[in-house]
């Protein structure tokens, strides 16, 4: 999931080089963490917060196949 994270984000920022995500693994939650450049805050989470909400969407409906919660944090 982690991977998919980077690739989906480093195509809607400017600087693709600075996107990167930490995972940290609970028992029953696994937190992504989201740093983005400079600027780039604000392409992740769109228009009132659709870009951000659809992938956090997906990381939930993705996360519950494998009976875990996933949360997203989006930090500049």
């Amino acid at each position: 999931m982690k991977q998919w994270i980077e690739t989906i984000v480093q195509e809607l920022v400017d600087n693709p080089d600075q996107v990167v995500v930490t995972e940290v693994d609970g028992e029953r939650t696994t937190v992504y963490e989201l740093r983005v450049g400079p600027g780039d805050l604000g392409k992740v989470i769109g228009k009132r917060g659709k870009t951000a909400g659809a992938i956090r969407t997906l990381l939930s409906a993705a996360s519950a196949k494998k009976g875990k919660r996933a949360m997203l944090e989006i930090l500049e």
